[in-house]
């Protein structure tokens, strides 16, 4: 995969997510800085590191999941792994304006 379709489908992927509306705070995921890093390597293997409000959040896996599900219909992705991190801890400065 080139260098300007990978970041083409990392684009797509970040814009997806942004169906994905957090239960609690009732924003989506990427506005809300839940997404930390998204790369796609050669043959469509996504790869999502995210993280969520709270360790332990209740949501954790239903974020997770619905990310999972997500990621794997944009074009161009065969596989979508997800990471989960607390590393570094969410705050409320990670949200976009």
């Amino acid at each position: 995969m080139s260098e300007a379709m990978n970041a083409s489908v990392c684009d797509a992927i970040r814009e997806a997510l942004r169906m994905i509306i957090d239960p609690e705070l009732g924003h989506n995921i990427v506005d809300l800085g839940l997404i930390y890093d998204v790369s796609v390597e050669d043959g469509g293997v996504a790869h999502v590191t995210m993280t969520t409000t709270t360790r332990g959040c209740p949501a954790s896996e239903y974020l997770k999941e619905a990310v999972r599900n997500c990621v794997w219909y944009v074009p161009g992705v065969e596989f979508a792994e997800i990471r989960l991190t607390y590393e570094p801890p969410w705050t409320p400065e990670m949200m976009s304006a």
